[in-house]
């Protein structure tokens, strides 16, 4: 039975996640079979493994740091928001039920035996389990029934690092707090607390640090600094959202719907070097950019209507018009389209018309669409045509059916549920996507992770009269797997592993 050790965070965003990929890098590199855990995790950026089971992509890349496949044992319980009050509640892989917080906060006690039964699954073929709790462990409210921090905890029997992030000011305060909240029995479970995203001199902090120690009685294990490194974020308090690139030769706008799902999708076109890439949410902030791109949503048609309201459907369509590139990623995709039908109730209910940009329809269903692909990208026409062959690998996770209503729109591509053999007979694949002009639609999540994100440039760059030529580094999973290396390696510098290995008792 593998040994675990739990990583818990002061607040949402103190870094745990990023820390607990970092010991899963570090445990394996020293011969450990290591699985990350997470029981609960509330996100839109989500992953469908190869068994076509949906999954946080935060265990997703703590996964790709232990060096093994994902797997839902790592995330028994995923929750996607669909509204301030309600999120849809997936359960082992699959849609459970759509819930109002309240109601999952009367219905969850009765999760917990799936908590602890994938728990105990996981840890029997693992050496090590790194456990991430949620938010914090301090939201003394949420603690009846709680299988995700202290309740998880006590279920492993694990110890718990607190990590806190300095950079956001009060660290010895948060800290303090949220130690001093919790019961006598819980403060106990705390082995060590890491101060998180440090930029300075740590000769300032020491005072600081001993006294902290002091009051709560757990030691502090180390002082990691600030890392600016490419990992995928956890949720819409990602950095990504809000910093633009300035002086890139490509301006790339990436629609920042309400509801925005999977926006690590784009993560692998803004690391290439002729990328400026920014998230807009306000219609006079669109500019004129190279390229539009409406990602993936967990509601298209309450975020369609947001953008209406807003301006921004308008702004987007007036640069459709003359000529600008626009993609849409599955809910983007819907959008493009000209109508949009809810006879199930999956989302708003009823009909709404889209953005007409595309000669398609998409009906809502209640089942979930969930799966792995291949394929390539079909001859197309327009604008998009130089694309036309490309490989392309992702997986499509929706709720709803898209058609065409005209023989003028191309399908975008042919996918397969295994790699598309080049020069295979296309009839043997099905079909994904529609391009119209100078615009296309896709169901397709991490469709720019391959070739595709670096013939997609080149092509803007042509459209600019800009050369074409740029060093598009080592291939995505290659440069993920450089960073993860780079994250165990500032852990290992800054923090004492010697004694982390013993609180796990290694």
């Amino acid at each position: 039975m593998a040994k675990p050790i739990m990583v818990q965070g002061t607040m949402s965003s103190a870094g745990k996640s990023l820390i607990t990929a970092g010991f899963c890098r570090i445990f394996a590199q020293d011969g450990y079979k290591t699985a990350p855990f997470k029981s609960q995790n509330m996100a839109l950026n989500s992953f469908i493994t190869n068994e076509g089971l949906e999954m946080g992509r935060a265990q997703v890349m703590q996964a790709e740091a232990a060096m093994i496949e994902p797997s839902v044992l790592m995330n028994p319980i995923l929750l996607k928001p669909t509204s301030d009050m309600g999120c849809q509640v997936i359960v082992r892989g699959e849609v459970f039920s759509t819930m109002t917080a309240g109601n999952y906060y009367d219905y969850k006690a009765q999760l917990r035996t799936v908590v602890t039964e994938d728990y105990h699954t996981l840890a029997s073929r693992n050496d090590i389990i790194v456990i991430e709790g949620a938010g914090s462990p301090a939201e003394i409210n949420l603690n009846r029934d709680d299988f995700v921090n202290m309740g998880m905890a006590k279920i492993a029997d694990a110890p718990v690092l607190l990590v806190a992030d300095i950079d956001r000011g009060g660290v010895f305060a948060t800290v303090y707090g949220t130690v001093k909240l919790l019961s006598a029995e819980e403060q106990a479970r705390f082995k060590g607390i890491i101060i998180n995203k440090f930029r300075g001199d740590v000769e300032i902090l020491k005072p600081g640090l001993k006294k902290l120690e002091e009051l709560t009685g757990v030691p502090v294990l180390g002082v990691v600094p600030y890392l600016d490194l490419d990992l995928d974020d956890e949720d819409s308090l990602s950095e990504r959202l809000t910093v633009r690139t300035e002086g890139k030769p490509l301006d790339i706008a990436v629609i920042r719907l309400p509801r925005i799902s999977n926006f690590t999708d784009f993560n692998a076109l803004s690391r290439l070097e002729p990328v400026g890439l920014r998230y807009v949410d306000k219609a006079e902030g669109l500019g004129s950019p190279d390229l539009i791109i409406l990602p993936g949503t967990k509601n298209t048609m309450g975020d369609l209507s947001w953008m209406r309201q807003n301006g921004m459907e308008e702004a987007v369509k007036k640069l459709a018009s003359a000529g600008t590139p626009i993609i849409g990623i599955c809910g983007g995709y819907q959008m493009l389209g000209r109508s949009l039908s809810d006879p199930d109730n999956v989302e708003e209910g009823g009909e709404m018309h889209g953005m007409a940009l595309l000669p398609v329809e998409t009906v809502f269903e209640q089942k979930k669409v969930r799966t792995r692909v291949h394929g390539r990208i079909l001859p197309l026409r327009g604008a998009f045509s130089p694309l036309s062959g490309s490989v392309i690998s992702g997986y499509e996770i929706h709720m709803g059916r898209t058609t065409a209503l005209s023989g003028e729109t191309l399908p975008f591509a042919a996918i397969s549920g295994a790699p598309a053999a080049v020069g295979s007979p296309l009839s043997e694949a099905q079909p994904d996507g529609f391009a119209f002009n100078n615009v296309f639609g896709s169901y397709l999540h991490g469709l720019f992770d391959g070739e595709l994100g670096a013939v997609l440039v080149r092509l803007l760059l042509k459209n600019k009269g800009q050369s074409v030529e740029f060093d598009a580094g080592p291939a995505f999973e290659v440069h993920k797997d450089h960073q993860y290396n780079l994250l165990a390696q500032s852990l290992r510098e800054n923090l004492d592993m010697a004694r982390i290995y013993q609180i796990i008792g290694l």
